[in-house]
């Protein structure tokens, strides 16, 4: 139905029918956290999900990850795309899965399951929209368990590439596009309970989207998904009219995984008449070792920024994009060909791009926005087999320090921007893999000094107890320190360390891969977040705080 013969609806039915879709899609994060089989989707929620409408437009999400969020719409119009030049679509009682990080939009752990969703009218099936859930699976094959090598150079060495295949037929599952994944996993029974559990989250919304259709009718949902998405644009325009006439222009860094040289992300963002464009020129071209973002990460970094730094109450739906334009040069760092390698891409550079929008933002709007967080995801991958043969493999982000904000401290060892993921217990890891953890937290003083500090940092590190095991180290901010902002200090940098069972102590890269041996031990300490404004006004009690937490929780060499 065309927007002009949409019936005028009200308010407070849309109003309704916006919270319903919303609440969906937080219905079916839960139904896939309560269905999964591995610590990283059932602990630590390292998932997310969406409802699209027929034309792939976002109309709602969860409150998930928001460099899955920001890549499901680009990569669901990828998806169509390719289905199309295969002269396919999707029919009634499909279910498609991939993980082609330059269809997909993130990298190869992150495995999308689309669920068309069609309403019965009579002997006719009407295509209503898509359910879409992005999880991260631990292990998808390739050169290191966890699939994240720090030193891949090409995509292949990253594990299985799945191009969108159909995961159900006439409503059953397809056990021969099961079986492509499980053989191509260390830990198959894990990869094919995660997949039922994302098959159950997307069957989840489409019967919440049919109980609306049953409801209110298709036209009354119809009028509304469109008032619900001119709302957002309507919004969105408003505060970006704000900035008035603008351009600025900033610049970030990546460490490479060798050598000296830095790589650079630069960006011109301009404000105008209620619109923002983004102009990535002059960033570094693609590299063959696995920081490259493909372009679906690099517009979640975007998005992400312009939300939380203008009206973060505003409902993320296609309305928000529509006042947002993006130029991105093809065959640069934010925008690979490929095979490059991705891996890290949406875990270290998309936190680069969230630094890079901030700064733009920070000379925007300079009493607004905070200092720079930790930068980093500090992602561990651990795998390998038990003495008797069991394999296993285990993957966890770490937390670090939040920037300081305007008129607070950051907060200490948190997940910040593009991560949203929880701390993985360690009762689950103790249980599920053969390690101990020996150290769990704060590293003191490691926020920027200011007016108000930044929060600190963490110290995690484990222990192989059995067998034989391999260990991926993939972090930033170890070179360049989260920069403090107003004359706040920088935040301290990370750094890793291997502690062998012979008592040998050797400080490890950024990014690295590493073999274990019973008793060895990792040590992981992710950076601070830099201060806000010129500490030395500091509010004298903050400070008396500050000192006595210093005395109950000394510093320790990690």
């Amino acid at each position: 139905m065309s927007k002009a013969r949409l019936p005028v609806i009200d308010p407070i039915t849309t109003e309704v029918i916006k919270s319903a879709l919303i609440y969906a899609s937080e219905e079916m994060g839960i139904a896939v956290r309560n269905a999964a089989y591995s610590p990283n989707i059932k602990e630590r929620l390292d998932h997310s999900c969406a409802i699209f409408d027929r034309g792939g437009r976002l109309i709602a999400q969860a409150e998930h990850i928001p460099v899955h969020l920001g890549s499901l719409p680009w990569g669901l119009r990828e998806t169509l795309k390719t289905l199309a030049a295969r002269g396919r679509a999707m029919a009634p009682g499909e279910m498609w899965v991939l993980n082609d990080p330059y269809v997909s939009g993130t990298h190869l752990n992150d495995v999308t399951v689309i669920r068309p969703i069609f309403v019965r009218d009579g002997a006719t099936a009407l295509h209503l929209g898509f359910a879409a859930s992005k999880a991260h699976h631990t292990d998808v094959g390739g050169s290191v368990p966890g699939s994240m090598s720090a030193t891949a150079s090409e995509l292949f060495a990253e594990g299985l590439i799945i191009a969108p295949i159909r995961l159900m037929i006439d409503d059953a599952v397809n056990e021969e596009a099961v079986a492509l994944i499980r053989g191509n996993s260390r830990t198959p029974e894990a990869r094919s309970g995660d997949l039922k559990a994302q098959i159950a989250g997307n069957v989840t919304g489409e019967r919440r989207v049919l109980e609306l259709v049953a409801r209110y009718g298709l036209e009354t949902l119809g009028a509304a998904i469109e008032r619900i998405l001119d709302e957002s644009e309507r919004r969105m325009r408003s505060v970006l009219r704000a900035f008035g006439d603008r351009e600025v222009s900033v610049e970030d860094v990546l460490e490479p995984p060798e050598g000296d040289d830095l790589l650079y992300l630069r960006a011109r963002v301009r404000t105008h008449d209620g619109t923002i464009d983004v102009d990535f020129k002059g960033t570094s071209a693609q590299v063959p070792f696995p920081v490259n973002a493909v372009l679906g990460v690099t517009l979640s970094g975007i998005h992400y920024v312009i939300r939380a730094a203008t009206d973060p109450t505003i409902p993320m739906n296609e309305g928000c994009f529509r006042p947002v334009t993006a130029s991105v040069p093809e065959g640069s760092l934010l925008n690979p060909r490929r095979p490059a390698p991705v891996g890290g891409g949406n875990v270290e550079t998309a936190q680069r791009i969230c630094d890079v929008m901030l700064r733009a933002f920070a000379l925007l709007a300079p009493q607004s926005i905070p200092a720079l967080s930790n930068g980093t995801m500090s992602n561990v991958m651990t795998g390998g087999e038990t003495s008797d043969g069991t394999p296993w493999a285990f993957y966890e982000t770490i937390g670090g320090g939040m920037g300081a904000r305007p008129n607070a401290d950051g907060i200490d060892g948190i997940h910040t921007h593009m991560t949203n993921t929880l701390n993985t217990p360690i009762e689950a890891m103790e249980r599920y893999f053969p390690i101990r953890m020996t150290r769990y937290e704060f590293v003191p003083d490691s926020g920027g000094d200011g007016a108000y500090r930044g929060g600190c940092g963490l110290v995690r590190a484990f222990v192989l107890l059995d067998g034989k095991a391999r260990a991926s180290l993939l972090a930033e901010r170890h070179r360049i320190a989260p920069s403090g902002a107003q004359g706040g200090c920088d935040g301290a940098v990370g750094r890793h360390l291997l502690r062998t069972n012979e008592g040998a102590r050797r400080v490890l890269p950024a990014k690295t891969t590493i073999d274990l041996r019973p008793g060895d031990e990792v040590v992981v300490q992710t950076p601070g977040g830099g201060g806000y404004g010129d500490p030395a006004r500091r509010d004298p009690a903050a400070r008396e705080r500050d000192r006595q937490n210093a005395l109950v929780s000394a510093p320790q060499e990690p």
